[in-house]
């Protein structure tokens, strides 16, 4: 089924198809004489096991076997209300040169919900590194065999549950909150179960808690391939190379949700770390070690600088202001 007008949620599916343009466009910033001098805290604000926590890991992996940089990048999980308890770390921290923390949606999404008295702005952004996709995943023993059997179960039972790794209003919510409006369901009625990151929904569903689990892409390969699990769709305008997963378009669903992901530094950084961390994502992102996780993840590139990267983010507020209002979530 597809949307009639052009509502915010439609609007939005819209704008985030523009993100793949950028997929290609990585440019080399000014390089910068300062180094860092000691081990760089690298912050995944959630628990092990989602898109946040890969994204830390999988670069500070690529930074490290390049040999892009002569100090660690160590990987820090802070869990807890969808990112807002470790934007309030960092945010004491302004001035740290040897902080950076990996950011997405949330970053915006949560705020705009009222659960964090920080948003982007508070924040330094270094730069756009790559954009994925949302996923539903079931147990393998569950009686649902595509997306739209999900959302008529939803449309029968109010109380169908779906877990994802982030808060209510933010990233997870809005993207199946989305895909439920354009199969023809309120948005609002999605019965979304938050938890602190996309490992604790996984073990959730896993233990039968929740009926299914909206997360990203790239974090749920290792577990379709471990068999407990299946996927219903995938919110990618066409099937992802190495995932065998249909996406909401081939199953009559007129909808796609970028999840665009990258990294922010303490609001105070100096402008020399700042160019020095620009130059170092802009190169990673050139290696082959870079390559070949990208295509085990099946993220697709989408490099933007500093300051693109904050226009960007500007842009994002307004969209997701209207998507939230919308759900009727919207407390800021």
């Amino acid at each position: 089924m597809k949307i009639r007008s052009k509502t915010p949620l439609k609007a939005l599916a819209c704008f985030s198809a523009t993100l793949a343009l950028s997929a290609s466009m990585v440019t080399t910033s000014f390089a910068s004489d300062w180094t860092p001098s000691r081990a760089v805290e690298y912050i995944a604000p959630a628990n092990p096991g989602g898109g946040w926590d890969t994204l830390v890991r999988t670069t500070a992996n690529v930074i490290r076997s390049e040999n892009l940089s002569d100090v660690n990048y160590a990987a820090i999980n802070v869990p807890g209300g969808g990112g807002a308890v470790a934007w309030a770390q960092i945010a004491r921290d302004s001035r740290n040169d040897h902080k950076l923390f990996a950011t997405s949606p949330p970053i915006i999404l949560v705020p705009l919900a009222g659960t964090s008295r920080f948003n982007h702005t508070d924040f330094t952004p270094v730069a756009r590194l790559i954009t994925d996709y949302s996923i539903v995943l079931v147990r393998e023993d569950s009686p649902y065999q595509s997306i739209t059997d999900l959302f008529d179960a939803i449309g029968e039972n109010p109380r169908v549950s779906i877990g994802g790794g982030s808060a209510a209003g933010s990233m997870d919510h809005i993207s199946i909150a989305g895909a439920a409006a354009a199969s023809g369901l309120n948005a609002a009625s999605v019965n979304y179960i938050a938890f602190s990151g996309g490992g604790e929904a996984m073990t959730s569903l896993l233990g039968g808690h929740v009926d299914a689990v909206i997360t990203g892409a790239g974090e749920a390969s290792a577990q379709l391939q471990g068999g407990e699990l299946r996927a219903l769709g995938v919110s990618a305008p066409e099937r992802i190379p190495g995932l065998d997963v249909p996406t909401y378009q081939e199953q009559g669903l007129d909808y796609t949700f970028d999840i665009w992901r990258g990294v922010m530094a303490p609001k105070d950084i100096s402008e020399d770390a700042l160019r020095y961390y620009e130059d170092l994502f802009a190169r990673m992102m050139e290696t082959d070690s870079w390559a070949e996780a990208t295509e085990r993840l099946g993220w697709l590139d989408a490099y933007q600088g500093s300051e693109e990267f904050g226009e960007f983010l500007d842009e994002q507020l307004e969209q997701f202001r209207a998507v939230l209002g919308d759900l009727g979530l919207l407390r800021n």
